[in-house]
């Protein structure tokens, strides 16, 4: 599972998920790519399934490029816990992906495979994306 190694802070606030990506939204690797339509956190697990289905999809052929990273930690109070005593410990961590940030990158096989293994992986996220290509 992604995380980081070593954090400022062990606690992060929520902070805003509204806005346009201006940074991360064209291809800079890849040949082809999977990019977010929609505001969201991005959990690791769901980076790490997608990247999963894509590799083996492709049979481990070609690139691929993670463009995202975990870097939020998001805490969580245990169940049945009063309200109070301070905010609860990290339970997952998440990415913050705005709409137009480039998710997974892919190069060294054809547009059919590439789009197949973007549509595999589309399905692990609870948001919509949409599959890009640099020759269009």
């Amino acid at each position: 599972m992604l995380m980081p190694n070593k954090v400022k802070f062990r606690k992060a606030q929520r902070g805003k998920r509204r806005g346009v990506a201006t940074k991360g939204n064209t291809l800079v690797f890849g040949d082809y790519g999977l990019q977010s339509m929609e505001n969201t956190w991005v959990t690791a697990r769901q980076i790490e399934a997608g990247r999963v289905a894509i590799n083996r999809f492709c049979k481990r052929g070609g690139k691929l490029w993670i463009r995202l990273f975990p870097w939020k930690p998001v805490t969580d109070k245990p169940v049945e816990v009063r309200m109070g005593k301070g905010k609860g410990d990290p339970e997952y961590w998440v990415d913050v992906v705005r709409r137009g940030r480039i998710i997974f990158e892919l190069e060294g096989v054809t547009e059919a495979i590439a789009k197949e293994a973007m549509r595999l992986a589309q399905q692990k996220f609870g948001f919509k994306t949409r599959f890009i290509s640099r020759h269009k």
